[in-house]
C-alpha cells in the first residue's frame, strides 16, 4: 500500500510539471494584420524596413537593385524568410534570372541556411520566382569566433545576379514574409548576451536623458514578449522528470529487493 501511495503521487506531479512543458514548446501563432505591413524596401542595411514576424511586406523595385528589409529573432527560435517575385514582362527580357536571398544577423555576418531554395534561375518566360531559407537555430549564447544565430536584428536582402545591362530598371514586385518555429529545449544553451544584437543599442544605453530624444535606434522592433533571458527553457520541466522519475526507480527496487521483512529465527539447537 505504501509503494502504491508513493506511486500515485508521482504520477500527479508528472502531470503537473508536464503541463507547462507542453504550453511553453508550442509555437505561438498570433494573426497579423496585413493592412500595416510595408509597402516598400530599404536599399542598404541602414534603411532596411522593419517587418515583423508573421506580416507579408510587399515593395516594388527595378531589375538590379538591391532591396533590404529587417527582422527581430529571439532565443528558441528558428526564422524562415520566403520572398515571392514577380518578374517583368517576359517581352521585355532577354534571358533567363537568377534571383538570390541572403540573411544577415546584427554583426552583418551572412548567415547560412538550413535548408530551402535560397539562389533560383527563372526562365525568359517565368512570370515569378520563390526563394527561401530556414535558418539554423537561434542561439541565447555562442562563443566569439562561431557564427552562430544570436537574438537580435536580422537582415533580408534580396536582388538579382548577372544581369544584362539591357535588363536593368525593368519594373518589377515582391513579397517578404517571416515565420518562426519554437525548438524549444532542443535548442536551448547554458549563457545569455548582455544585450541583444540590435543596430543602435550601445548608444541608446548608454545615451543621457538631454540627448536620447536626438538619437536614432536604428531598430525599434522586438519580440512580443521582449527579449528572452536566456537561462529559461523547457528542459529544466524534463530534467525535473528524469530526476523524479529516477526516484522512483530506486523506490520500486528497493522494495521490490528487501524482502518480506526480517528472517525467521532459527531455533538453538538445530
Amino acid at each position: 500500500m505504501r509503494v502504491r501511495r508513493v506511486l500515485t503521487a508521482t504520477l500527479l506531479l508528472l502531470g503537473v510539471a508536464a503541463s507547462p512543458a507542453v504550453a511553453d514548446s508550442s509555437p505561438s501563432a498570433s494573426a497579423s494584420d496585413d493592412s500595416a505591413a510595408p509597402t516598400q524596401a530599404g536599399t542598404s542595411f541602414r534603411t532596411a524596413t522593419e517587418i515583423e514576424q508573421g506580416v507579408r511586406a510587399t515593395a516594388s523595385g527595378s531589375s538590379g537593385d538591391y532591396l533590404y528589409w529587417s527582422f527581430p529573432a529571439d532565443a528558441g527560435q528558428r526564422p524562415t524568410v520566403k520572398a515571392t517575385v514577380k518578374l517583368p514582362e517576359a517581352s521585355a527580357r532577354t534571358a533567363a534570372q537568377t534571383w538570390q536571398l541572403d540573411v544577415y544577423d546584427g554583426l552583418r555576418r551572412r548567415q547560412s541556411c538550413q535548408y530551402g531554395a535560397q539562389t533560383r534561375t527563372a526562365a525568359q518566360d517565368a512570370a515569378s520566382v520563390e526563394l527561401s531559407c530556414t535558418m539554423r537555430n537561434v542561439r541565447a549564447w555562442s562563443e566569439p569566433w562561431a557564427d552562430d544565430p544570436l537574438p537580435g536584428t536580422y537582415y533580408i536582402r534580396l536582388t538579382a545576379t548577372g544581369l544584362p545591362a539591357a535588363e536593368l530598371g525593368l519594373p518589377l514586385s515582391t513579397e517578404v514574409a517571416v515565420s518562426s518555429k519554437d525548438v524549444g529545449g532542443a535548442g536551448a544553451v547554458d549563457g545569455a548576451l548582455a544585450q541583444p544584437l540590435i543596430p543602435g543599442v550601445a548608444t541608446t544605453g548608454d545615451a543621457s536623458s538631454d540627448e536620447s530624444e536626438d538619437s536614432a535606434t536604428l531598430s525599434s522592433l522586438e519580440p512580443d514578449d521582449g527579449w528572452a533571458s536566456g537561462w529559461w527553457s523547457d528542459r529544466w520541466v524534463w530534467t525535473g522528470i528524469g530526476g523524479v522519475l529516477a526516484a522512483l526507480a530506486g523506490i520500486g527496487g528497493y522494495a521490490l529487493t528487501r524482502g518480506s521483512g526480517r528472517p525467521a529465527r532459527v531455533p538453538r539447537g538445530v
